[in-house]
């Protein structure tokens, strides 16, 4: 089992840049798939980034490629998401999520473990 906690968020101005961070518990965060998904007031959870339990392999939704990277340290037990040139639209609630597949990144039914959130606001 994996507890995750989310730091990073805030409030910035368009075309600004955040980094977030999730930190996890436990000595086998290596072993975890990780995950970064969003969710906007009144709409669905969606993925953003997902990254391979060796930080070798990355996947990304079409509307942060380019703009966002994931990362990992596993030595620090730490995921992270870089968000830059951050738009209006990327306002959300940032959650990371952990999970022991491989396959369906995208799809957050196959995260076992997710974080509390943490705010992210995009002004214009």
């Amino acid at each position: 089992q994996v507890q995750l906690v989310e730091s990073g968020g805030g409030l910035v101005q368009a075309g600004g840049s955040l980094r977030l961070s999730c930190a996890a518990s436990g000595r086998t965060f290596s072993s975890y798939t990780m995950g970064w998904f969003r969710q906007a007031p009144g709409k669905e959870r969606e993925f953003v980034a997902a990254i391979s339990r060796s930080g070798s392999s990355t996947y990304y939704a079409d509307s942060v490629k380019g703009r966002f990277t994931i990362s990992r340290d596993n030595a620090k037990n730490t995921a992270y998401l870089q968000m830059n040139s951050l738009k209006v639209e990327d306002t959300a609630v940032y959650y990371c999520a952990a999970t022991n597949s491989v396959l369906g990144l995208t799809s957050r039914q196959r995260y076992d473990y997710w974080g509390q959130g943490t705010q992210v606001t995009v002004s214009s």
